[in-house]
């Protein structure tokens, strides 16, 4: 098949260097009947897959087994898609060119629910049963991780296991399992059940829904075997200086969408936004010390050529060294001749110093993340920043010869007014006028202020998981007044499709009743949702009414404290009680500290007996 494809394939789709796999440091192994054989799925395209730190870990986790070969898949292009299903033939694994379909594991990452189209696709030309229930005892068990895995539902149907949680440690659990079954001689049941049996392990078959014929809201939550766990604890890891990190990883031949070296130095965050999924589900904070961070990026340096190192974190500007960080950081770059970036910076003048000391850059755009108009609004979603913080910061930007600068905003937050939004163009507005007090001889010689709204998904795991979204139509309506109330020329104003927010949030917030919607689109060509260029929404109400099922029972409902959601049989440490009272303070605008400042008894601190939490 690998002549063939390369002969006859490859040159007639764009970029035929993604499909195959010969990149420096990509892991190439000689297989033996003993031998795991792993596909790392990316449901989107190389570019996006490739620029994804969780990837680039297990992928380098995995091949230091002897006896596993883990190698990468990415959603192929249309144009890819088209040549593989004209010439009947199997995507592949691209090291190997193995089709999916011999693989022992297809392992996903889901990163965003508008990906889910594309798993079901990927499963279809990898030539393998698309529902779980249906496959075959030879056929690859199919296995899903990362954030929309803490709502599995809406996937049920065609996932086997799902990891909750950091996956460094329970992925070795799974694949020592998949060698006693190996030997065993057991069925594809024995494994799944060997699998429910690992903490943080969730097996969806193993599993019944109950719901009320009326409201249609769930009534129980079931496990129907003993090996399966009533409640599916979250897995992380306590000590990130002793956690696995590549020492070398896969150089493209070609741009991708992050083309540089991404290094994380801790995972969690204290802040609290209300909105914020990832700010609640990856608590506590852990950090990396400095020497471990410094080693560590010399040799991804030394191993792959980069010159370019951006630093990983929900937060970078948080972590508790990072003036030591940065200042060795810049010695070491200068000799290594890399430049270091801080994504995920606060709004604060603390942060301009920063950039302006590591970025050997010219100073033409700085993104920063009010996120709402107004301060009642930042205090609504506890976003912990004020007017000033902006002013100071973007006056100490403009000083510093910045001219360019982008702010972010959501529209649709929970008790948010037409005035909150007309807050949006005040702001901006005031931004322009603080590049006009600066002296002219110190400023930049052009200014443009970007102001890019996404409307608000709830999501599960958070305070704001019971709110109900906007109606795409109330979304518009909000964009116009926003657009209208935009009267300098020097504003400019992007916003995101409300259609793709609204599915969305069907997705984050749906059950397990999905799976028949999911296969409905489909069926009917659905993939690359997230691409404005093949979103259908048509299709996708098309799926929803021939499934039965009104999507806006998911995405628009306000939903009482008290009902069973999807995703409540998963314990990620920060409580139910903790979310309610974060609630209740949202509605009275009432703000929350900063962990490190105050601890708000969130629960992570007694989800894992002897931790600590770093803030």
């Amino acid at each position: 098949m690998n002549n063939y494809i390369e002969k006859n394939i490859l040159p007639l789709v764009t970029k035929p260097i993604t499909y195959l796999g010969n990149e420096v440091n990509a892991v190439h192994k000689i297989p033996s009947p003993e031998m795991i054989r792993f596909a790392f799925a990316f449901p989107d395209t190389y570019e996006v897959g490739m620029s994804h730190l969780g990837m680039k870990i297990l992928y380098g986790l995995l091949n230091e087994e002897k006896d596993i070969w883990c190698e990468r898949v990415f959603a192929p292009w249309v144009d890819m898609e088209e040549q593989l299903r004209q010439h009947d033939l199997p995507l592949y694994g691209l090291e190997s060119m193995m089709p999916l379909s011999d693989y022992d594991f297809i392992g996903f990452t889901l990163q965003y629910e508008m990906s889910f189209s594309n798993i079901l696709n990927m499963l279809e030309l990898g030539k393998i049963t698309l529902r779980s229930a249906q496959r075959k005892e030879a056929e690859p068990f199919v296995i899903a991780g990362g954030p929309c895995a803490y709502n599995p539902e809406p996937l049920s149907d065609f996932i086997d296991i799902f990891v909750i949680g950091e996956a460094e440690e329970v992925i070795l659990k799974i694949m020592d399992a998949h060698r006693e079954w190996k030997k065993a001689g057991g069925n594809r049941q024995d494994f799944l059940k060997m699998a429910a049996a690992i903490e943080g392990v969730y097996v969806p078959a193993f599993y019944t829904v109950s719901y009320d014929e009326e409201t249609g809201v769930i009534t129980a939550f079931t496990p129907i075997i003993e090996e399966a766990p009533a409640t599916i604890r979250k897995q992380f890891i306590a000590d990130l200086d002793q956690v696995y990190f590549p020492d070398k990883i896969v150089v493209s031949y070609t741009e991708t969408v992050h083309d540089r070296i991404s290094y994380e130095i801790f995972r969690g965050c204290g802040r609290g936004c209300r909105f914020c999924q990832a700010g609640m589900i990856y608590r506590p904070t852990r950090e990396k010390t400095v020497p471990t961070i410094q080693s560590k990026i010399k040799a991804l340096i030394a191993a792959t050529g980069y010159d370019e190192v951006s630093l990983s974190s929900l937060s970078t500007g948080d972590y508790s060294e990072i003036e030591t960080l940065i200042k060795n950081l810049v010695c070491d770059a200068e000799v290594d001749k890399v430049s270091i970036s801080l994504p995920s910076l606060r709004i604060d003048s603390l942060s301009i110093e920063m950039l302006e000391e590591i970025q050997k850059v010219r100073k033409a755009g700085l993104t920063l993340a009010p996120e709402a108009g107004t301060q009642r609004m930042r205090d609504v979603i506890n976003k912990g920043v004020t007017e000033e913080n902006l002013m100071d910061t973007v006056k100490t930007a403009f000083e510093k010869g910045w001219g360019h600068v982008k702010l972010y905003f959501m529209i649709g937050l929970p008790g948010e007014t037409l005035a909150d939004i007309e807050g949006i163009a005040d702001l901006g507005q005031k931004v322009v006028d603080e590049y006009y007090k600066i002296d002219r001889e110190s400023r930049n010689k052009s200014l443009k202020v970007v102001l890019s709204t996404s409307s608000f998904v709830p999501k599960p795991f958070t305070p704001f998981q019971w709110m109900g979204q906007n109606t795409p139509e109330e979304f518009k309506i909000k964009q116009r007044h926003l657009k209208a109330s935009i009267k300098e020329r020097k504003i400019s104003y992007s916003w995101h499709d409300s259609g793709v927010s609204f599915l969305e949030a069907v997705f984050a917030r749906g059950d397990r009743r999905l799976g028949l919607v999911l296969e409905k689109a489909h069926q009917k060509g659905c993939r690359f949702d997230g691409w404005g260029e093949y979103f259908d929404l048509q299709k996708w109400t098309e799926a929803f009414v021939e499934a039965g099922i009104a999507p806006e029972f998911y995405a628009l409902r306000n939903r009482d404290y008290d009902e069973i959601l999807p995703w409540d049989f998963i314990d990620t440490g920060v409580t139910k009680k903790f979310l309610i009272a974060e609630a209740q303070k949202a509605e009275a605008a009432v703000t929350t500290p900063f962990c490190p400042e105050n601890c708000s008894n969130c629960g992570i601190m007694e989800f894992q007996k002897g931790w600590k939490c770093n803030g």
